[in-house]
């Protein structure tokens, strides 16, 4: 299949599971400004991925739209990393999964912003200045919970550890992206991974907080290997397109 098409998707596809994770806050924040807060960052998160699942609809050529795309899938057809599908816990543990993802989402978008896929490299340069927010965001949070109570301390630093077993994933290079990192189209994500690092490694400093413990990578969500979790995510976004694919809202 198009391998343009499938790199589309895995950014798209990033987007829209962990903007429909971040939906399930609304109403059960901590504070009114949290809720706002997650809110606006899972919408920001649903705009990226209208534009890359829309576009990646174009390159398909097949009629499918970005709700089609998102709304008429099985889980075995999403290319998300895992790190994205995972429940969110408490709230310590939603801001671990943004402040990874983000940060490691900005260093993406700001190398797809050279992309020589016109259409790429204009959504990374308007998708840049919300992931710059949603990476500064979740970084004061985890400064704040980490370097607060002790409980905090402790929520903080068991949902780094949770997350960090998704880490590796989001970072894999495989046939199909360095055929299109050779073209200058996709990104070289391994060379991403030392800024990464060193934004993470400073943050976690700033918090007083250890490095997360290493345990064994998991893998598998770009070529639709996914947890139970997904499946669970999806029943409910999915239910309504499902049930009455002719309506017009």
């Amino acid at each position: 299949m198009n391998a343009l098409f499938q790199y589309l998707l895995r950014l798209g596809d990033d987007s829209l599971i962990l903007g429909q994770r971040l939906s399930e806050w609304c109403g059960h924040s901590p504070t009114i400004e949290v809720d706002l807060s997650l809110s606006n960052l899972g919408l920001d998160l649903i705009g990226q991925a209208s534009l890359l699942l829309g576009y990646a609809g174009e390159v398909e050529g097949q009629g499918r739209d970005a709700d089609r795309l998102a709304f008429h899938r099985d889980a075995l057809q999403f290319r998300n990393c895992l790190l994205v599908e995972q429940p969110n816990g408490d709230f310590a543990q939603t801001i671990a999964r943004q402040f990874l993802f983000s940060t490691y989402s900005l260093a993406l978008f700001e190398k797809l912003t050279a992309s020589t896929d016109v259409r790429i490299a204009e959504i990374a340069a308007k998708a840049i200045k919300e992931v710059a927010y949603h990476a500064d965001l979740a970084a004061d949070w985890v400064v704040r919970l980490g370097d607060g109570t002790e409980e905090s301390r402790g929520r903080m630093n068991e949902g780094l550890d949770w997350f960090w077993r998704f880490v590796d994933e989001m970072f894999e290079m495989d046939d199909l992206e360095r055929s299109l990192a050779d073209a200058g189209i996709a990104a070289d994500k391994t060379a991403l991974r030392t800024n990464f690092d060193e934004k993470v490694n400073s943050v976690l400093a700033a918090a007083t907080l250890p490095a997360p413990v290493y345990p064994y990578p998991v893998r598998g969500g770009r070529v639709g290997h996914h947890t139970e979790h997904l499946g669970h995510l999806l029943a409910p976004m999915q239910y309504l397109p499902r049930t009455y694919p002719d309506a017009v809202w």
